[in-house]
């Protein structure tokens, strides 16, 4: 395979279900890999970088141990359309008991918006409700136990902590392919690819055979199990041999949280390389394409973008809505005006995202219609196009303005913070690499 040789950037979901009586589960959607070949790559590396206490200030209390308690333990997974009344009556629990839980102070506001997903533990004996715990965030549960008095409730601090490790590897057929291999969770690659790099690398169509990502991340653990990944602290990313960097910088003051350049510039552009999540470029920007349609050489001003009927159309930038109506062969249209000149265009939608109307300020990443097939087009598609004091230019290759760098108020901070994190990645990405050299890591 050459090293011209484009990856792939997919992958697909798949549904699981899972019964078990008298505990009641949802549908569970894991996220699974297409395998597309390839040899795997480098893996996890275990030992953690550092450890950083974000978790809450509040002091961790032990969750009463349920298991002691007389009478049977039900572990409850809320389905669609459940109420804690209807479940009460599912399992023929006491009534009464549900509505004096219910009068405690904090108990209704943290059980009243149960959701499909949630878990609900009761011990109950007979029907009568010994104990009930709901965990209500990442680090809080509400825990109701009986008292010889009645009810008492109270609100269980159990703090996650964030371990930041890190991970290297190098893409042989798809980027989720080798992320899969190197431990990295498909939501962490997507940060990577749509939060960090998303506005220099073209992940559809730009990755190659041997582009390699490195990267110092974040994992979340309570009571020493693994919860998920947590946020990307630092990235590298090899894209034709081009050298990519990015950093996490929140300022103390919260006026600053971002990714950054080494030397302070922002990842995020003033504007998006594509506003949509597509399939394929199904016509790229041609000054000489012959129409598909009218069977004759008519520019192509702009980029198609295939994508199903209905995909949700982002501003891909800060912008006021010039037009949103129907003109000609765009079909259904909306026009963008972003200031300094630069206009885009939104063509063949299937309809406008609820309340659009000319005049309308719109931020980057706002949907703002929906993609289909009106107009002169032969299947449903977004052409998209960027122009520059009313010249069409190529949105695939034109350079995009830049965001402001940070501020010289916060420079110092932000150098001394990024140099740390610059230093774990060259530090871990060594450490990989003499590994898998000496025979003990994975390619």
């Amino acid at each position: 395979m050459s090293h011209d040789t484009r990856i792939r950037f997919d992958y697909s979901p798949a549904i699981t279900t899972v019964t078990a009586r008298p505990v009641r589960w949802r549908l569970l959607p894991l996220m699974m890999f297409p395998l597309l070949g390839g040899a795997l790559v480098y893996g996890l590396t275990q030992n953690p970088l550092m450890h950083t206490a974000r978790e809450s200030a509040a002091p961790a209390t032990d969750a009463p141990d349920l298991a002691s308690l007389p009478g049977e333990k039900l572990d409850v997974i809320v389905q669609r359309h459940d109420t804690l009344d209807r479940i009460f009556r599912q399992f023929k629990l006491d009534q009464t008991d549900l509505a004096a839980i219910l009068g405690l102070p904090g108990a209704r506001q943290a059980l009243s918006q149960i959701r499909p997903g949630d878990k609900l533990t009761l011990v109950h004996e007979d029907g009568t409700v010994h104990a009930l715990n709901r965990r209500i965030s990442e680090t809080e549960i509400l825990s109701v136990t009986r008292a010889d008095s009645g009810f008492a409730a109270e609100i269980i601090t159990t703090p996650v902590e964030f371990r930041a490790t890190h991970a290297y590897g190098t893409i042989d057929s798809s980027l989720f392919v080798a992320a899969r291999a190197a431990g990295v969770n498909p939501e962490t690659i997507l940060q990577l690819a749509n939060d960090i790099f998303g506005w220099e690398i073209d992940f559809v169509l730009d990755i190659r055979t041997g582009d390699r990502f490195h990267l110092v991340y974040e994992q979340k653990f309570r009571d020493g199990q693994y919860l998920g990944d947590a946020r990307i602290l630092a990235a590298e990313f090899v894209n034709a041999g081009e050298r990519h960097h990015a950093v996490h910088y929140a300022s103390a003051d919260g006026q600053i949280d971002g990714y950054f350049t080494p030397d302070g510039r922002s990842m995020r552009r003033q504007f998006l390389r594509a506003p949509l999540d597509f399939r394929r470029v199904s016509s790229n920007f041609n000054p000489n394409r012959r129409h598909p349609i009218l069977n004759s050489i008519r520019a192509h001003q702009g980029v198609d973008y295939a994508a199903p009927t209905g995909t949700s159309i982002k501003a891909s930038g800060d912008g006021r809505v010039s037009f949103a109506g129907v003109k000609g062969g765009y079909g259904k249209v909306i026009t963008l005006e972003h200031g300094g000149g630069i206009s885009t265009l939104y063509g063949h939608l299937s309809g406008f995202a609820r309340g659009l109307r000319p005049g309308q300020r719109v931020k980057q990443g706002d949907t703002i219609g929906y993609v289909g097939s009106t107009g002169a087009a032969t299947g449903p598609h977004l052409h998209y196009e960027y122009r520059v004091n009313g010249i069409h230019r190529n949105p695939r290759t034109v350079r995009l303005p830049d965001a402001a760098p940070i501020p010289a108020d916060y420079l110092v901070d932000f150098q001394s913070k990024a140099a740390a994190l610059i230093a774990q990645l060259e530090q871990g990405r060594g450490t990989a690499v003499a590994t898998s050299e000496d025979g003990q890591g994975r390619r």
